[in-house]
């Protein structure tokens, strides 16, 4: 699950309309089957193939019938602005936007002015829908900025709004579930951000969204058949998750909101996300692994407090109930989505979550909190909070040490902290120490010595690959309805 840096909002002169009213639309099924949305997704549909990788239409043979697909576009959404009041703004400026990239000839799109209309962050209201279109990529998913659309609903239950408005603050963050997509999100995309749209300058982002129903499908088939394979038997609140879809999005939505929160927070280097750098891909591994571990810490210490509130005074409010019950789940969800699903999710090309997967599991192995013994997985669950926990704190200990060390050194030593639980391929330059580095030369060379597979998988993991291989497959396009 890998989110952007936050960052603060920003207050601008668009009109914001009213709150969503999700009883005055159509129900998701006829929404969805509505003929303007089949109509719109067809147009999306029959646009792509004529785009190149930038999202322009090069070829003027082309032209009369992009020109009759984007007038399409333009009609439909017209006709479905009714069912998004509080989208009036974009979705009259993203007519605009088609309308000038069509008159100005299909070149590279610019779709600033609509970008910056959307404001999703606004209106967060469980249940309410939009209606996105834009030419983007879709991360996990295609890297061509062809137009997609997709109809999605927000995700914001009590808890998760009376976290944010305390502790957990996160302007820019919108959880969201999927209501239908083309083909750009038929893939392993989860995430919606701004970035990824086609745009003349770089505006100040003020959202970014994530598809909760999407994470909370994949992680409940493949966590089931792990599960299986390894004959784990799952606690009574961990089993609850691959029963219940409502329940796992809500999870996930409390885990990425603190978990997109942290980028920018604690004691970090200078550039934690380390945005438009080149560097080993290791660096990366350890950003996502600790805003997870973030996550899975501070829901841990919610836990405790309330248990002990609980135990104080014989009794929590409803609304302290459900957020102790989701900080447990909390703990399951980023455990077992990191041990089993990101760990051999992807090629092995500088796949920096699959290594912050194999790390998790390793540390916990070697700690003897985690046991592989006669083809069987088992779990000494009263040990496994701190000993994660530990993980957490040894990578913040090395980001804080990281403010007083060039940027060479921190490179060397989040290598040694991961080095000290994986074992580096044999062949690995980096493994022979300083030495054998071209520590003389610009850091570019210290990237192109990391091998694409620096830490291959364990016996362990190569053996559940080979079994979990075609369901992790399965959940390309998955949504909660699957």
């Amino acid at each position: 699950m890998s989110a952007r840096p936050a960052a603060e909002s920003v207050t601008t002169g668009s009109i914001i309309g009213e709150p969503e009213v999700v009883e005055d639309s159509l129900a998701t099924p006829a929404l969805v089957h509505s003929a303007a949305w089949v109509s719109l997704k067809d147009a999306v549909s029959r646009l792509q193939p004529l785009q190149t990788k930038d999202g322009s239409v090069p070829d003027p043979v082309d032209h009369p019938a992009a020109r009759e697909l984007v007038a399409r576009l333009v009609h439909d959404i017209e006709r479905l602005e009714h069912h998004f009041p509080s989208d009036h703004d974009y979705l009259a400026a993203v007519r605009d936007d088609f309308r000038r990239w069509a008159d100005e000839g299909f070149g590279i799109p610019d779709f600033l002015a609509s970008l910056v209309a959307f404001r999703p962050e606004l209106n967060r209201v469980d249940g309410a829908r939009h209606l996105v279109v834009f030419p983007m990529y879709t991360q996990n998913g295609s890297t061509d900025r062809h137009v997609e659309a997709v109809l999605v609903e927000v995700v914001w239950p009590e808890f998760v709004a009376q976290l944010e408005a305390g502790d957990y603050s996160n302007a820019l963050f919108v959880p969201i579930r999927f209501l239908d997509f083309t083909a750009g999100y038929d893939t392993n995309s989860a995430v919606l951000f701004p970035e990824s749209v086609a745009t003349s300058s770089i505006p100040q982002y003020t959202w970014g969204a994530i598809f909760a129903d999407r994470e909370a499908a994949r992680f409940r088939r493949v966590v089931r058949e792990a599960a299986s394979v390894t004959r784990l038997e799952l606690p009574d609140d961990a089993a609850r998750l691959l029963d219940d879809q409502a329940l796992t999005e809500r999870t996930f939505v409390m885990w990425d909101l603190i978990h997109d929160r942290t980028h920018m927070r604690g004691d970090l280097p200078f550039d934690p996300f380390m945005i438009k750098q080149r560097m080993p891909y290791f660096l990366y591994s350890l950003e996502e692994l600790r805003c997870d571990l973030t996550a899975f810490r501070e829901s841990v210490r919610i836990q405790r407090r309330l248990e002990a509130a609980e135990a104080e005074n014989a009794g929590l409010s409803a609304a302290d109930a459900e957020l102790l019950e989701h900080a447990r789940l909390v703990q399951y969800a980023v455990l077992f989505d990191r041990i089993f699903r990101f760990a051999i999710t992807g090629s092995r090309v500088r796949n920096y979550d699959g290594l912050g997967g194999q790390l998790l599991f390793a540390w916990l192995h070697q700690r003897g909190v985690l046991h592989w013994t006669d083809t069987k997985l088992t779990i000494d669950w009263p040990d496994v909070a701190d000993a994660v926990v530990a993980l957490g704190d040894a990578i913040d200990e090395l980001y804080w040490r990281s403010i007083d060390r060039p940027k060479t050194a921190h490179w060397l030593a989040a290598y040694a902290l991961i080095t000290q639980t994986l074992t580096p391929h044999p062949a690995s330059v980096w493994a022979q120490g300083p030495g054998a580095l071209p520590l003389d030369g610009p850091p570019r060379g210290l990237t192109d010595a990391v091998l694409d597979d620096e830490f291959p998988l364990s016996m362990f993991y190569e053996a559940l690959d080979k079994k979990m291989h075609d369901v992790i497959a399965s959940t390309a396009g998955i949504t909660g309805r699957d």
